[in-house]
Order: C-alpha cells, then structure tokens, then sequence
C-alpha cells in the first residue's frame, strides 16, 4: 500500500470516476460492477457500463468498466481512476490504464501485485481475496462480495445503500446464499479498515445530486422497450451474440401484453414467422447479427416485394462468418443497405444510445407499417449491450400510426379492393385476413394492382416506380443527424454508433488544446439523407471513422454523390473501440490540423 492512511483522510468529491473489475470469465467477478453502479445510480450520477469478454462460457480475460459522471457520460472511456483485479493478467492488461495517484485493488491469494508499468503514486491495496473466502466462508465465489465491500469503503457509499444493492441484484438467489454474501460483504468493510479506510475516511466522497428520473438499460433492451410502447406484439429470433438479449427481454415482458415471442429453430425460420404475422395486422420484429442476417436476406426482400412491414435488428459483430462474436465491428453496412437481390424501398435506422434506440425502436415498428416495408435497425455490440443512464419519454404522449389501414373497403357501391393499388405516394390501402370483401394475393413474383402474377414490361415498371416512391413520401420521418463542435471549421469528423461516444469525448479532448472540429453523426444510414452530402461539401477536409476493414460507410457516402477528393477514412477491426487518444493519434498520421 502506498499511503493509505494519508489517503483515506482526504477524500476527493466525486465529479466523475472510472472503474474496470477485471478477472476470468465466468467467476462472477464482474457483477460487482453491476453493483456499484447500482449504488451510484442512487446518488443520481450518470452511468456509463460496459464489457469486454471472451466468446466462451467460463475462463479467459474478462473486464468490466464503469464510468460514472455529475454530467452525461457518453462513452467508456480509457484512463481508470481505479481498478480491482483478480488476477496478474489483469494487471498486465489494464494496469498501465490506471492514472496516477490512482488505486489497485488487488486479490493478492498467489502473489503480490506486480508493478512493473504503473504509474507513480498509485496506490496498491493488496487483500488475498480468494483465501480470505475459501477460509472463512468455505467457498471462492465469495471474494467477489468481499471486493465489493472494499471497493465501497474506498469510493464513500454508504453501507445501508450497499447492502440494499447488494440485496436488489442477489433478489433471486436463495435466501441462505444471499445471507452468506451479506456476511462476506461485512468482512469486506472490516478489511478495508484495516488499509485505513473506517470512520467515515475514504478516498473519494460522492456528491448526493438532484435526483431525475433515469433509466439504465443497455441498447438492445431499450430498442426492445420501443418496439413493445409501439404497439409491437410478435418477435420470432434465434439465439445469437449479441442480439438475444432483445428475445430475452422481450419473452419477460411481451406476454403480459398479449404478445407472442418465438425462439425459431433458425434465422430462416424467424424471418418467415414474423412474416407471415405481418400479414395478419400485427406489428413484429426480429433480430440477430451478421450471420443470421445473411440467412435471412431471401426473405427480406420477399418483404420489399410483397410490401410486407417488419422490423429486423442487426446486432453488428465482427464477422465474417462466426469472426469474433464478443467483439464490435460496424462491417454490415452494406449488407444492410445493398445486400438485398433486387431494388425495393427499406430503411436503416442507426441510434447511438440507448435513448435513441428506444426511440428508433418505436419509430421503426410506425414507418414499417406505415410505408409497408422492412426497416432494419442497425446497431454495433457496443451499442446493443453496453448501459447507460437515459430519460424515457412520457408513454401518455406516444402515438401509434397505423397507415393506410381499412377496416372495411368496400361498403354498397365502393372501390373494389386491390391490395397493390397503384397511388401517387406510393403505398396502398391495405387490410388483414378476415376484412370483408378485404381479401388479396401474396406472391414473391412481380404482380398487379390485385395480387396477380403480372411479369409485362409496362406493369412491371408501374410496380417498381410505385414502390420506390414509399421512400420520398416517408421522408420527413427519417431521424436526422446529431451535430455538434464547431460548424465553422474546415474539418468535419463523421461516425455512426458506437463511434458517437469516443466523437463526444474527442470534442473534450480537443477544447483542452484549445482545437476544434465539427462533428455529424447520422440516425439514417439508408437512404443517405441530403444533410449529410451538405455537410461534407462544406468541409475543407472530412475524416469518416468506423469499425470495419473496407471502409463500408465511406464507401456508402461515396455511392450517394459525396466527393471523395476531401474524404479520408479511419477504420479499426481488431475488436477493441477507439479511445479519444486514438483518434487525435489516427488524425494527425492522416494530416489533420488539430
């Protein structure tokens, strides 16, 4: 220990924090992440949590991150103000991350904390852990509750609020276990005074904030939180990293609203169920990542054809193939706006936060049945399983829009009904099974105004015309883009998803060295929105940042007119996010003034 004692007596108010709990997979060492910021939710901080593990069940590194703030905190961010590892490969990997002055806890059971690489002044807090468990509660799973102990001591919660949290996460387990974390959690504190930190000392002292109301939901729990406040009542999914959070979600809270949930036996399956619940007035979705939207792609387009709405989810991972599929990458951008066979209307939503997810979960299931088409909604695994704090709209100010829906189209003397009606903005009146005198035709060939095959040239061009105007009539719905920075500079910096984190903390960065740029994040990737080919026009020097190989977002720009003379790309696809450091470093290597 470097100073504990002096430490502990001269607490620092907490504006902001970052923790990472790191160990090997499947010890349940990251749940004590969970915990805390549980605990500094309570205190009305903003939360920011995220993960990094191994796409096996058990063993492997594993970290946990946490950032904590008085204001939003949009991304994980890189430097730790403190770090409990439980293992030296913990140390090895994230140590050198720990700022100066900062602090290590450390499951000292096997060996010391090694130092090599940290920075000065950083304070070890070495504590056997695992020994401590297994000797006086019998069993290794327990260090876990006593690291969270030691961990509240030094940051200043308040006991009754970590034993509530404590109690609120275990709510499930059996009541004797909970009990014996209780205990070990009581022994966490004792230990922690031993290193100085009893009384009322700690290390840092949390500010209690003006409390609002904030949720705390990952990406894909959020979008899940749209779809159903949308009215939507079907989702059929199969299993896959990390899209089934969304199905798990959804199987917890959909049946009590008379929804349905199917787990398919595969993507083939899931596409063509929420299909065939389209056809019936219901609202549906599905979801998966890169592999199972590549299986799902014939019955895509047979929803572009047959004007059918659903809402399919790509959770992106890094492909190709089975690839990496804990790891985030942005590599299916253009599968999702090029990758269907044949030409017909779709959108593709991208939100950044899981506030933008719920919203772009509702509004996906009203534009899909609204312009009766697929609307995809792209998310990254950064995206769609990290947490942070958010506020929901009032649900008593959301709408639903059911489009051109009849309840009956034809009384004594109307229209007859034609399910494909040809119109000026491009989508038809449209009933569901059971209407009277509402019944039509669903075919994947090319049809007529009734549902009839029809493959002559001139029908063929009405029909295809048709459909591609759903996009100009829908147009005004589109989310548009976050801008923010300054407008004024020749430098303009474009990135979508999990890269609107790191682009809020670089503006940060770059106002401390007194730099400046002007950032555009866009809320639709397909079709590309005209503000977005202005906004690289009117910038001397634009830099594109994603997460894949081929520069498939620079390519996207470029294929919807944007001049490529002043563009550059900046790609990553190792599996890790760039941090703000990153980015200025990638910069300046591309010739950036900044």
């Amino acid at each position: 220990m470097n100073d504990g004692m002096m430490m502990a007596s001269q607490p620092q108010i907490m504006e902001s924090l970052c923790v990472a709990v790191a160990g090997q997979g499947g010890d349940g060492s990251l749940t004590l992440v969970t915990l805390i910021a549980r605990a500094l939710a309570d205190y009305g901080y903003h939360i920011y949590e995220s993960r990094n593990v191994a796409s096996r069940i058990k063993g492997g590194h594993a970290a946990a991150f946490l950032r904590a703030g008085v204001d939003p905190v949009p991304a994980q961010g890189h430097d730790l103000d403190l770090l409990i590892a439980f293992d030296v490969e913990a140390i090895e990997i994230l140590g050198p991350r720990v700022v100066e002055n900062g602090v290590i806890i450390f499951d000292s059971s096997s060996e010391p904390c090694p130092m090599g690489g940290l920075k000065t002044g950083v304070e070890i807090i070495d504590v056997p852990f695992g020994r401590y468990a297994v000797r006086e509660l019998r069993r290794d799973l327990y260090k876990n509750s006593l690291g969270y102990a030691v961990t509240c001591a030094i940051l200043g919660l308040k006991g009754d609020l970590v034993q509530a949290k404590m109690r609120e996460v275990y709510g499930r387990l059996p009541a004797n276990v909970i009990a014996a974390n209780l205990a070990a959690m009581e022994t966490g504190f004792q230990i922690a005074g031993d290193f100085g930190y009893r009384g009322g000392r700690s290390r840092w002292q949390p500010r209690t904030l003006s409390p609002t109301p904030k949720h705390h939901m990952t990406g894909n729990e959020a979008l899940a939180f749209g779809f159903l406040a949308a009215g939507g009542r079907f989702f059929a999914g199969y299993p896959i990293t990390p899209a089934t959070d969304i199905m798990e979600w959804l199987e917890k809270y959909l049946p009590d609203l008379g929804g349905v949930v199917i787990q398919a036996e595969d993507e083939l399956a899931s596409i063509n169920m929420a299909l065939g619940a389209a056809m019936t007035g219901t609202r549906t979705m599905t979801a998966s990542s890169g592999p199972g939207i590549a299986l799902m792609t014939e019955g895509i387009s047979q929803a572009g054809s047959a004007e059918l709405p659903v809402v399919i989810v790509n959770c992106q991972r890094a492909g190709p193939s089975t690839g990496m599929p804990t790891k985030p990458e942005q590599s299916d951008i253009g599968l999702m706006t090029q990758g269907a066979n044949g030409d017909f209307p779709h959108v593709v939503l991208c939100p950044a936060t899981p506030g933008e997810c719920f919203e772009a979960g509702r509004l996906a299931t009203d534009i899909a049945e609204i312009a009766q088409i697929p609307v995809f909604v792209a998310l990254d695994q950064v995206v769609a399983q990290d947490r942070a704090s958010f506020t929901l709209p009032h649900m008593g100010s959301l709408t639903i829009n059911r489009g051109k829906r009849l309840a009956g189209p034809k009384g004594p003397g109307g229209p007859e009904y034609r399910r494909y009606q040809l119109t000026d903005d491009g989508i038809s009146p449209w009933t569901i099974p059971g209407t009277p005198e509402g019944m039509s035709l669903v075919t994947g060939n090319e049809r007529n105004e009734w549902g009839h095959v029809d493959t002559g040239p001139e029908n063929r061009r009405r029909m295809m015309d048709k459909r591609a105007r759903k996009l100009e009539t829908i147009s005004a719905m589109l989310p548009i883009a976050v801008n923010w920075g300054d407008a004024s500079s020749d430098i303009g910096i474009i990135g979508v998803g999990m890269e609107r984190g790191v682009m809020r903390d670089l503006t940060s960065l770059l106002a401390r060295q007194n730099k400046s740029a002007a950032f555009h994040s866009p809320r639709t990737l397909w079709p590309v929105l005209p503000e977005t080919l202005e906004f690289i026009a009117g910038k001397s020097r634009v830099f594109v940042i994603e997460h894949n190989r081929e520069g498939q977002l620079f390519r996207l720009l470029g294929g919807a007119l944007a001049s490529r003379s002043h563009m550059t790309n900046i790609t990553r696809y190792d599996g890790r996010a760039f941090s703000p450091e990153d980015l200025v470093r990638r910069l300046h290597e591309e010739g950036a003034d900044l």
